[in-house]
């Protein structure tokens, strides 16, 4: 199967649409929410309960993969779906935002990033062509080019470099793809660029100008939650999505809460990807329709009742709110496990519900849970 792209159903209130994603390794309804496996592994999932909670595309990242095991470990083991014995879609970040996150320890010119492991202090440059390199090497199917994203609030002569530099680096990205098409562990593997501009409308226009005028096969918002409001994330990716062409798919990067995952749909977005399910759940908090709980409080070490009446997630099916706090208070790895199947399902539910009701043509304002 090859990349393709689909809008079903376009929402008539808002910039919300329903879509089909085809990839080399299956096809997936959108707008979808991506479990996170930065290291080849969504932390306490194993790929088996992924596939039974119908995960059909997840996240890793190149940097962590370049430091550890390495690229071309993972090409010898056949690219990363062998590697980890993932049938499913996978998207692999460039790495820009580990190497932002990493501020006393890089330095950022027009070759690229110039970094020390967090690993072992041993340097390292990540330029767009070695960033293209490595996720040939991965395999992934969809594959970021390496952009620069910076911190909030930026000036807006800051915001305007991190621009012309992203637009530069995708323009050495392209050249490094043609350079390497057909090459790499998958051979359908495609390249998203990234716009940026922090929250500057006329950057953010130029930004997604330039890189459209690249054609590439679909396009991601970054530089977004890195601090600022959740009204000013929806404002900004809202109309960054506007900018971009209608038949690509777009990705907003790193959101969000559970409440606002239906903002960003409205306004446009077709794929998100968060760490907070698997990451909340392992510090013991555990959303549900009511609101967060967090399984280590007290009033939980006697209650037989399971984590959300109703909740048809293998944790809630099974186990009751007792023993998973016993877990979380007793550092059991299984609490780990448990805590975030249940956090998964949730998000996962939240995407299904939104689909239902683009569907069948209702609102998705105020969708904050899982039907």
């Amino acid at each position: 199967m090859s990349f393709q792209f689909e809008v079903l159903k376009r929402d008539a209130t808002s910039g919300a649409r329903l879509g089909r994603l085809a990839t080399p390794h299956g096809a997936i309804e959108t707008p979808a929410f991506m479990p996170v496996g930065t290291a080849a592994t969504v932390k306490g999932i194993t790929q088996d309960e992924l596939e039974k909670l119908h995960v059909g595309l997840l996240l890793a990242n190149t940097y962590h993969l370049y430091l550890r095991p390495g690229h071309e470990l993972i090409a010898r083991m056949g690219g990363l779906h062998q590697f980890m014995a993932w049938r499913g879609g996978i998207l692999t970040d460039s790495g820009g935002y580990q190497v932002f996150s990493l501020a006393k320890l890089r330095k950022v010119t027009d070759e690229g990033v110039r970094f020390r492991s967090h690993l072992d202090g041993s340097e390292h440059l990540l330029t767009p062509e070695k960033a293209v390199e490595i996720q040939r090497a991965l395999g992934s199917d969809i594959a970021m080019v390496l952009d620069e994203c910076i911190e909030y609030p930026a000036t807006a002569e800051r915001a305007r470099a991190a621009v012309e530099r992203t637009t530069a680096w995708a323009r050495r990205s392209r050249e490094a793809i043609a350079a390497s098409d057909g090459g790499g562990t998958n051979p359908g593997q495609v390249f998203f660029a990234i716009v940026q501009g922090s929250t500057y409308e006329d950057l953010r226009r130029e930004s997604a100008e330039q890189l459209v005028a690249l054609d590439f096969p679909g396009y991601a918002i970054g530089g977004l939650a890195v601090g600022e409001p959740h009204e000013l994330t929806c404002e900004v990716s809202a109309r960054a999505a506007a900018l971009l062409p209608a038949e690509r798919p777009r990705y907003l990067m790193g959101v969000g809460r559970p409440e606002q995952l239906a903002d960003y749909v409205r306004g446009g977005v077709d794929m998100m990807d968060c760490v907070m399910p698997t990451r909340n759940a392992r510090n013991g908090c555990l959303f549900t329709r009511n609101g967060p709980m967090n399984i280590a409080n007290a009033q939980y070490a006697d209650d037989p009742r399971p984590v959300e009446e109703g909740c048809e997630c293998p944790t809630c099916r099974r186990y009751s709110r007792a023993y998973l706090r016993h877990l979380y208070q007793a550092n059991e790895i299984l609490a780990a496990i448990l805590n975030s199947t249940h956090n998964l399902y949730f998000y996962l539910g939240i995407m299904r519900t939104i689909r239902a009701r683009l569907r069948e043509g209702k609102t998705i304002e105020g969708v904050a849970t899982p039907d």
